[in-house]
C-alpha cells in the first residue's frame, strides 16, 4: 500500500472522529491486532511505557475515555510518509499538542504508534 495524500488526510480524518465519537470499537477499527504503543502517558498510567495488542490497548483507551467524558481531539496537521503517518492534534482536556507517529500496515491499519507530547 502506498500512503499518499488522499489516503492520510481521510485517514487521520476519521481516526480524530472516532476518538471525539468516543465509540471504543470505532477507535480500535484502526489498529491490528497485534499493535503496539508507546507512550509516556502509558508508562505514567501503567508503569510500563508500551502497551502490546489490541485488547491491553483498549483497556488502556478505556482508561483515558472514562477519566476524561469530555475529550475531544482537534486535528493540526497531518504528515506522510512511505510507511507512516504523523498526527498533530490537541487535547482539549489537557490542553497540549501530541504528535503520534503511525505505522500502517498494508491492511491500512496502525500496527505502531509512538506518543510524543509537548508537555
Amino acid at each position: 500500500m502506498t500512503i499518499d495524500e488522499t489516503f492520510a488526510r481521510t485517514f487521520a480524518a476519521e481516526w480524530i472522529a472516532a476518538w471525539n465519537s468516543h465509540d471504543l470499537s470505532q477507535i480500535l477499527s484502526h489498529y491490528e491486532d497485534n499493535v503496539e504503543l508507546t507512550s509516556p502517558m502509558a508508562l505514567k498510567l501503567l508503569g510500563d511505557g508500551t502497551v502490546r495488542g489490541k485488547g491491553a490497548l483498549g483497556e488502556y483507551f478505556s482508561i483515558g475515555l472514562k477519566a476524561y467524558s469530555d475529550l475531544k481531539f482537534d486535528l493540526i496537521e497531518v504528515l506522510w510518509g512511505l510507511e507512516t503517518l504523523v498526527l498533530v492534534y490537541k487535547n482539549n482536556v489537557r490542553g497540549n499538542k501530541t504528535a503520534e507517529v503511525m505505522r500502517i500496515t498494508t491492511a491500512g491499519k496502525i500496527d505502531r504508534i509512538w506518543a510524543n507530547y509537548d508537555q
